[in-house]
């Protein structure tokens, strides 16, 4: 486990090697995993291993991961809920300004984007303005629906609540994250906040040229199957509801989530 310095932050970096190709075989693209809006590198992992190693392994592709400024052991961000709060365009400064910056540094050109939640939404902004070889997002917001304000609010209540009954949301996140109150507030600040309230990137995706996966649990707490039907890309794309799944596929469905992203990618770069 490593640390990049870009121009205005420090991210914690993980490189996951690729095995070595079969014979004949070229190197594919990069895999970059982009986490959700209350996880980082740590939390991609669970008793069954790292994720993304797994995937980086089934794939035959090397993978970066990394979290973003105020998340896992990244950078803290001062004042984040006064004069540091995220804007309601955060998601477009993440995937417009940040990530181009972090691939620059890390010389890679065209990846495969593999986005959760709020990594989705930054993937398909990345991928309407930026050159990939594939996008794959689970659970992205591509708008805003009454369900996810609901469960927001829930999980602010939750995270206030310290008492045993009410899941001690702040400490369990604690170990993921090296400054939890910076790493929860910025996050749920902005979701919660009046300007947010018209977030909309149906437009956007309109200019994504690249192949999509789109991956969307059925019981999805934080948004429904919208959220996938009406991402419109002028490209390939290929939707899965998933059956007996929440907001996290890799985590309730984790083989068959694997199996959709192995053989979507199979064919591509």
């Amino acid at each position: 486990m490593n640390s990049m310095q870009l121009k205005d932050s420090r991210l914690e970096v993980v490189h996951i090697p690729a095995l070595p190709p079969a014979e004949g075989q070229t190197l594919r693209a990069t895999l970059v995993f982009l986490h959700e809006g209350l996880g980082s590198v740590a939390m991609w992992r669970s008793r069954d291993g790292f994720w993304p190693e797994q995937v980086c392994h089934a794939t035959g592709r090397a993978g970066v991961v990394f979290s973003r400024r105020g998340y896992g052991q990244s950078q803290d961000i001062a004042d984040v809920r006064g004069a540091n709060a995220l804007p309601p365009d955060y998601m477009h400064h993440e995937a417009w300004g940040v990530l181009p910056e972090l691939l620059a540094a890390l010389h890679i050109q065209a990846p495969v984007l593999l986005g959760h939640s709020d990594g989705g939404t930054i993937a398909l902004l990345h991928a309407a303005r930026h050159t990939l070889s594939a996008c794959i997002v689970m659970a992205p917001h591509v708008k805003v629906e009454a369900v996810s304000i609901q469960a927001i609010q829930a999980a602010r209540a939750a995270f206030l609540d310290s008492t045993p009954q009410g899941g001690r949301l702040r400490e369990r996140l604690a170990k993921f994250h090296a400054h939890v109150d910076t790493a929860f507030w910025q996050w749920n600040d902005v979701w919660l906040s009046p300007g947010f309230q018209n977030f909309d990137i149906r437009a956007e995706c309109q200019a994504i040229s690249c192949p999509v996966l789109a991956l969307q649990g059925v019981n999805d707490a934080y948004g429904s199957l919208a959220q996938i039907e009406e991402i419109a890309p002028n490209s390939e794309i290929q939707r899965h509801a998933i059956p007996a799944c929440g907001h996290s596929p890799h985590r309730d469905q984790p083989a068959q989530t694997l199996a959709l992203i192995t053989e979507f990618l199979s064919d591509k770069p």
